[in-house]
């Protein structure tokens, strides 16, 4: 029995050895087809850094702390109970083997015991809290909705397999050498083995040694077998995942759009003649991901995370973050025989190869080259273009990923193909174009009306040009946004906020007509030449007016300004109006007094957060504290609030396309809102004035939330402060 269970350890061993290797290598390979991706081989040490804060202290998973703390044990019993397999290799041939030196050590075996016993009950908690959480139950509200659960099942049968067999060895081996003090959590186990014969005992532990070795290699044959077996190699491609992700400091992949790239190289479309005729503009095959795009699919551990935040997911769209990236993985393997035998088609549809390059070529993998990457089902496309535009680019399954995926990254280039080369997008986007083409705009309003918001304000507003010849001569440059300037809504937030600086003394000016949209609208639709093209044109006169500092109310403006402008060559200090005005606050320069027994500001009052003043920016306190700056005000939170905050609807240009799939996002966010009896739903963004204005009105028409009104945190201020003044 123990030859047999030698040779039988002994060949499974070498047997995943040699697949596992050859696994390793044709996955680097498929890997390598991506493109090259500029910038994540900087700042090494900064990198180790945060690949250590996040692999040690699971920065990533805090957020559902019990998963937190038990897959952390089980991560770390994957790697250190590495000893106990040596010592089954020992065990198979001399019952009494352990590790020369440390094999006896007290603290060693101590260790050895207690992450063995965590490791189970890690493992455990994981188990019951996926069988909780299971779709059979929950549906489309479960997590695990869509995840392949055979693939779970087997690696949750091997953690426990291994930990339940490291327990059963430490029993029989306290059999042989008695002593309980080498054994502190398995000499309890270890007491019923005392009436078993010691040859018994010998033999039990060469054939639980030789199925330890067994299951612990049966799961690298497993996963050399199946590559897009993302819950297990997650373990070993995570930590390059981490090392190798955007931003080297750790924060999320938000914030700034990655630059549009060919061949690693940022596109300047003011030079455009200068790219090959071949060049894909974003993504329109597989291959033109990056290699850390292919990486990132191929790291996916299918938790879900990012689909329980997704607001398309939870409003019944198509769009599943963890679906659309385990789709471009299964396509990206099964299409790499081709691409790796030289296949690939030019802009035309031409086939690269030639016959005798795919003669060799699996049926499968040709077949699998002729899907488009996104199509309708029935064409046979990997992304339905219905889940492609539903994405709302809030960031939330970014921020929630715990091995750092970059979901919005690759949902934009692949916008940026079908907007820039295959001219297929939602049919709402062409008035959108053609009003920023012309009017510089998204409502198409003529620039000459930009300055109709401050027409009868008890001061003037001083514009750049006519009444200063540069920024030079204030302290802030106050960027309006067309919503800022031509949305009636938004409008009252823009004058609110003027009012607000010349009542706290802050010299300030505007841009009048020479402002033109930040390019926000056009870079999330994925027409990165007209963002470029109406991004210079406010470089240029940002440089000429000599601009330095800038406020502004829109939340996609602050972003823009703030994080993408840099990218062309321009570095401002921005800041949104709800961090300037809570300086002031503090600095005294403003007082806001309660109000009169039920008027807005003294009643109860939510916030919504902005995704790209929240996530994108990390900027969640300042509204907050101005709120509570009002005496008598009183802040109710919503449940998804802060960095799990519900998104409004209106990012990634969502605010110029309907919903035609399942419930609308702003009636979602708004009944959550209304759920907390606030009496007013206080904003930090215009795009988030519209959406929830207009889920406010569907509500009160269905007699829901009367009374209610939306308002910007500024409003909620200036009412405070004008009390003050008048008392």
């Amino acid at each position: 029995m123990q030859y047999v269970a030698i040779v039988v350890a002994l060949g499974v061993t070498v047997l995943a050895l040699t697949v596992f290797t050859d696994a390793v290598v044709r996955m680097v390979r498929v890997i390598r087809l991506g493109q090259p991706a500029p910038g994540l081989k900087d700042n090494p040490r900064q990198r180790t850094a945060t690949l250590l804060r996040e692999f040690l202290g699971h920065t990533r998973m805090l957020k559902r702390p019990v998963v937190a703390v038990a897959h952390w044990f089980v991560m770390i019993g994957f790697f250190t109970l590495v000893f106990t397999l040596i010592t089954a290799y020992g065990q198979l041939f001399d019952a009494y083997y352990a590790l020369p030196l440390i094999g006896h050590w007290i603290p060693f075996e101590w260790f050895t015991e207690a992450i063995t016993w965590l490791t189970l009950i890690g493992i455990v908690v994981l188990i019951v809290i996926r069988q909780r959480s299971h779709p059979r139950t929950h549906g489309r509200r479960s997590r695990f909705f869509g995840s392949t659960f055979w693939e779970a099942y087997y690696v949750e049968f091997t953690i426990t397999a291994i930990a339940l067999s490291i327990i059963a060895l430490r029993a029989m081996e306290y059999r042989l050498f008695g002593d309980a003090l080498h054994f502190p959590l398995t000499a309890f186990i270890g007491s019923a083995f005392e009436g078993m014969a010691t040859g018994d005992v010998e033999l039990a532990i060469h054939v639980v040694a030789a199925f330890k070795i067994v299951v612990s290699w049966a799961f690298f044959t497993v996963i050399a077998w199946k590559l897009t077996m993302g819950v297990a190699w997650h373990r070993g491609l995570a930590f390059f995942n981490i090392y190798f992700k955007r931003e080297s400091d750790g924060r999320p992949a938000l914030g700034a759009a990655k630059p549009l790239t060919v061949g690693g190289e940022p596109v300047d479309f003011a030079n455009i003649e200068d790219l090959d005729e071949d060049a894909s503009l974003g993504v329109g095959a597989i291959e033109d991901f990056s290699w850390k795009g292919l990486l990132d699919f191929s790291t996916c551990t299918e938790c879900g995370r990012c689909q329980s935040q997704c607001p398309a997911w939870h409003t019944d769209k198509p769009l599943s973050p963890k679906l659309l990236v385990m789709n471009l993985r299964d396509h990206a393997y099964a299409k790499a025989p081709y691409l790796l035998a030289g296949g690939g088609k030019d802009l035309a549809g031409d086939e690269k190869a030639s016959a005798e390059q795919l003669a060799d070529v699996p049926a499968e993998a040709l077949a699998e080259a002729e899907r488009p990457i996104v199509g309708p089902a029935e064409a046979g496309g990997v992304i339905d273009p219905d889940v492609l535009w539903s994405c709302t680019t809030c960031g939330a399954c970014v921020e929630q990923c715990p091995v750092d995926i970059e979901h919005v990254d690759h949902i934009l280039d692949l916008r940026r193909y079908q907007s820039l080369i295959a001219t297929e997008f939602p049919n709402e986007l062409n008035g959108l174009f053609k009003n920023l083409e012309k009017a510089g705009n998204p409502w198409g309003v003529s620039g000459s009306k930009r300055m109709e918001w401050a027409a009868d304000l008890p001061f003037e507003v001083k514009v750049v040009g006519s009444d200063v010849e540069s920024l030079d001569e204030v302290d802030w440059l106050f960027w309006i946004g067309c919503a800022g300037a031509y949305e009636d809504r938004a409008k009252k937030t823009t004058r609110a906020v003027a009012e607000l600086l010349h009542t706290a003394g802050v010299s300030f000016a505007v841009l009048g007509d020479g402002e033109t949209c930040t390019g926000d609208p056009a870079r999330r639709a994925g027409n990165e030449f007209l963002y470029q093209q109406l991004a210079l044109q406010n470089v240029d006169v940002l440089r000429e007016s000599k601009a330095v500092r800038v406020v502004s109310t829109c939340a996609h403006c602050f972003n823009t300004l703030k994080n993408e402008y840099a990218q062309l060559g321009i570095q401002l200090e921005v800041v949104h109006h709800t961090q300037l005005l809570n300086r002031l606050v503090r600095e005294g320069k403003l007082t806001p007094v309660a109000a009169e027994p039920g008027a807005v500001a003294g009643r109860p009052v939510t916030y919504h957060d902005p995704c790209y003043l929240g996530r994108h920016n990390q900027v969640y306190e300042p509204p907050r504290e101005l709120v509570g700056a009002v005496p008598g005000m009183e802040l109710r939170e919503m449940p998804r609030s802060g960095s799990t905050s519900f998104c409004c609807g209106a990012g990634g240009a969502r605010m110029w396309m309907e919903e035609r799939i399942g419930k609308r996002i702003n009636t979602e966010r708004t009944e959550e809102a209304l759920a907390t009896g606030a009496e007013a739903i206080a904003v930090g963004c215009p795009f988030c004035r519209v959406m929830l204005s207009d889920g406010l009105t569907e509500a009160q028409a269905d007699g829901r939330g009367e009374g209610v009104e939306v308002v910007d945190v500024a409003q909620l201020l200036l009412a405070g402060v004008k009390r003050g003044a008048a008392s």
